[in-house]
């Protein structure tokens, strides 16, 4: 296979509130692997958002916001690209690209599609079912070769693999004819969570932390005030036993381990690190000093973002900034995919038909 150079991409939908979830999986990863030496791209993705129907003008809002989060937590917009989606039009077009590439079975199998749609499938949009392959144009239109991923977007990133996989082999005389020569587009790799990847709800620990849960008990927002966010911990559903001093114990126990995963990626530390300071203390004892750390670590984000929301203008120049230096990269990629295709495309050097 081909060498390819190091780069990162990353998206975040701008649907509703973000909220600790959203942060440890994927907000707070993204500051980390700025220290990286590859670049690093990370996108408000409002073409997925529109999958299922949106407020126009709470749609702005929330890209908005996404982005000023983005900034609030220390994405440095000047190391990494920051952008929206719908700015960089090549997104959509080598999606089509690869609708022409993937398979129908592919898709078929895609379990988040099943899930979203339930029973009423066949009045989801083409969209939402067909969402994974602009994820997967998103990714290669930069041909990333990382992407950090939660489980809920393992399958998906597979699919890229595979998109990735079969417009190489498909294409491989004509990749080798244009100097790109074994591969076109790397089979981009997964960058697994730590130790909060998967953040569950605070009020039921088998399920996910999800903005569109009815209960506001149930997540912790990125704006919420410190007194709220400790409110949130206090309140959060638990058992009637001592923590355990092993990761073992923690088995059966979901909303227990829920915490100690979040207490653990909030301190940078292991679960087991957590364990050892806290094993066999009560929770009345947990759940203050986990307070404590979500208020130190959540109150300064929610004051910037406040901030940031509120100069509407500047957030917009990042992204017309970020979109430009995406454009450059993007538009590369798929000049290069046209000419592999065999399309006939503009010369800047034709004259005008008289």
């Amino acid at each position: 296979m081909a060498a390819f150079t190091e780069l990162v991409f990353s998206g975040v939908q701008p649907t509703g509130n973000l909220h600790l979830g959203n942060y440890l999986g994927a907000v707070k990863r993204f500051v980390e692997m700025q220290g990286r030496e590859a670049q690093c791209l990370y996108c408000v993705v409002d073409l997925h958002a529109i999958t299922v129907w949106q407020d126009p003008e709470a749609l702005r809002g929330q890209i908005r916001e996404v982005t000023a989060a983005f900034l609030a937590a220390g994405i440095d917009p000047k190391r990494s690209i920051v952008f929206n989606q719908s700015q960089v039009p090549q997104h959509a077009e080598l999606a089509w690209v690869f609708n022409c590439v993937a398979r129908l079975g592919w898709l078929n199998r895609m379990t988040q599609f099943k899930e979203k749609a339930g029973k009423d499938r066949e009045n989801a949009s083409i969209g939402l079912y067909d969402y994974p392959v602009l994820m997967a144009a998103d990714i290669l239109a930069y041909r990333a070769t990382h992407v950090p991923v939660g489980e809920d977007q393992k399958q998906h990133l597979e699919l890229t693999r595979d998109i990735a996989q079969k417009f190489n082999t498909d294409f491989a005389k004509s990749i080798a004819a244009h100097g790109h020569g074994e591969a076109f587009f790397p089979i981009t790799e997964p960058l697994i969570g730590g130790p909060a990847a998967r953040v569950m709800s605070l009020r039921d620990g088998s399920k996910k932390m999800s903005k569109s849960d009815p209960s506001d008990n149930a997540r912790i927002n990125l704006t919420d005030e410190a007194d709220t966010i400790a409110q949130k911990i206090r309140r959060a559903k638990t058992d009637s036993e001592p923590l355990p001093s092993e990761i073992a114990g923690l088995k059966e126990r979901p909303e227990a381990d829920n915490l100690v995963g979040i207490y653990a990626a909030l301190a940078g530390i292991t679960r087991e690190a957590v364990l050892r300071d806290f094993g066999g203390a009560q929770f009345s004892t947990f759940k203050p000093a986990l307070a404590d750390l979500a208020v130190t670590n959540l109150a300064p984000i929610a004051g910037e973002m406040r901030r940031l929301t509120a100069d509407p203008g500047h957030i917009d120049a990042v992204l017309a900034d970020g979109a430009r230096r995406a454009e450059t990269i993007a538009a590369q990629t798929l000049e290069a995919v046209k000419d592999i295709v065999g399309f006939v495309r503009r010369s800047p050097n034709l004259q005008a038909v008289r």
